[in-house]
């Protein structure tokens, strides 16, 4: 059964292509649903086919030399995965794995490898999401180099934040508490104390699904290493 249209159209990377390009994309596509810590793709094998998350959410992660899960970014519903691959030919350079239980759409390499070099709209939105991903792996490296979980922490939730220079900074669907331990390379216990303390010195508050930095200043210090880390 083909991929509906109205679906399809749900994508950012495919967003506003002609009607008949995306009929020819959802005529090809198929569907997959993964259980929560399921390998979406595996890190060392080539990509057969261009990932869509449609609901759940994925986490990109690697391995340190003495087997240490650090966790890279992450794909949120209506993103796509695995273009690395598409485009190069190469190995996956990451796990892609399900940290909710997931459900994803794939579009075969051919196919994708067309939308991507003969649509200037798919190119340009690929080349831009890639320079992108190169500089928060940067990023994320030099946030590894910090010499303390809470300052890995605070860093981490500068980089997660939405409208930085609004008056009200937030980080929408936070990750959980395990998800950004895997990402700064701390314990699960760890992070639950160092938000316990933040929030006991209202630097940031729960609100739903939203976490609302109240103290920018105030983050931005702490993981700059100009402030001591709070005691809960």
């Amino acid at each position: 059964m083909p991929f509906p249209l109205i679906a399809l159209q749900t994508f950012g990377l495919l967003k506003g292509l002609p009607p008949e390009t995306l009929a020819t994309a959802g005529e090809r596509m198929h569907e997959g649903t993964f259980a929560r810590r399921a390998v979406v793709l595996n890190k060392g094998e080539p990509s057969h086919a261009l990932g869509f998350l449609i609901e759940g959410r994925l986490q990109a992660v690697d391995f340190t030399l003495d087997g240490r899960e650090v966790g890279i970014y992450f794909v949120e519903p209506g993103d796509y995965f695995g273009e690395l691959s598409i485009v190069d030919g190469e190995p996956n350079a990451e796990f892609i794995i399900s940290v909710a239980r997931s459900r994803a759409a794939f579009l075969p390499r051919e196919i994708a490898r067309r939308l991507m070099f003969e649509s200037p709209v798919v190119a340009e939105r690929i080349s831009t999401r890639l320079a992108r991903r190169l500089r928060s792996t940067a990023s994320q490296r030099r946030l590894l180099g910090l010499p303390s979980p809470f300052q890995r922490l605070c860093a981490q939730l500068l980089m997660l934040i939405e409208h930085q220079q609004s008056d009200q900074p937030v980080v929408h669907a936070p990750p959980t508490h395990q998800e950004i331990a895997i990402m700064i390379d701390a314990s699960r216990e760890t992070v639950t104390r160092a938000f316990q303390a933040l929030q006991a010195q209202r630097i940031l508050r729960r609100d739903g699904d939203l976490l609302r930095i109240e103290d920018l200043a105030q983050l931005r210090a702490i993981a700059e290493g100009k402030r001591a880390a709070p005691k809960a």
